[in-house]
């Protein structure tokens, strides 16, 4: 069914926000440190494990098919409730290291776009 696809994706996050926030705790941070992407993988994880035991059902693919379409508008969302303005206040690293970071992001949309695309074989009219 469709609402096991969304029940494993929201343990995913929930995990992935525990996570997160453990990680700030063991570094001293006041705040999230990596629980989207702790999310993403565990989502990642999960869905091929239970692809292999064969335990997905195709409905249940449903279920994570719709929440990818919502993954940009739930990322900005998440990210939004990081502190912004301890970031930039803190000093110009952390702003200097996002602009960065964003940058690389988008120079490798290209490479990223190529990878599993499959070569077109090019036929010849020399006959």
């Amino acid at each position: 069914m469709t609402i096991y696809g969304v029940a494993l994706l929201s343990f995913c996050f929930l995990a992935g926000k525990l996570l997160g926030n453990l990680l700030g705790v063991l570094l001293h941070i006041n705040g999230d440190v990596g629980g989207v992407g702790f999310a993403m993988l565990l989502l990642i994880f999960s869905n091929a494990w239970l692809r292999r035991k064969g335990w997905l059902q195709p409905a249940t693919t449903n279920g994570i098919l719709f929440w990818t379409s919502m993954y940009i508008p739930i990322i900005v969302a998440m990210s939004a409730t990081q502190n912004v303005r301890a970031a930039i206040t803190g000093g110009p690293v952390a702003l200097v290291v996002g602009i960065i970071a964003t940058l690389a992001a988008f120079l490798l949309v290209p490479l990223i776009a190529k990878i599993g695309k499959t070569a077109t074989p090019t036929t010849t009219d020399d006959q």
